[in-house]
């Protein structure tokens, strides 16, 4: 009975383990809304700069280092490769 007990017990934690992990993809898409949001606002914004500063070369958002993050978003999302670093991993 107390080994059937801690199985049980070890099947909640599994469970609850994979209910957080699959929220949280509810979590990252609801940012990712707000990011989109972001984005359309600071284009807007830089459009405005820019013609209210037409001979200007100032970086008024950094779009580059967006695109670079993106980029590694990607990657964690399409790879395999990120598992193999310990970093990542969770341990319980």
């Amino acid at each position: 009975m107390y080994n059937y007990k801690l199985t049980e017990q070890e099947e909640d934690k599994v469970k609850k383990f994979h209910e957080e992990r699959i929220m949280a993809f509810d979590t990252l898409e609801s940012r990712l809304e707000n990011i989109k949001k972001l984005l359309r606002q600071g284009k807007i914004e830089t459009i405005k700069y820019y013609r209210e500063n037409p001979k200007s070369y100032t970086v008024y958002k950094p779009t580059d280092l967006i695109g670079d993050y993106i980029n590694d978003i990607e990657t964690l999302l399409k790879s395999e490769e990120w598992k193999k670093q310990k970093s990542y991993l969770r341990i319980y």
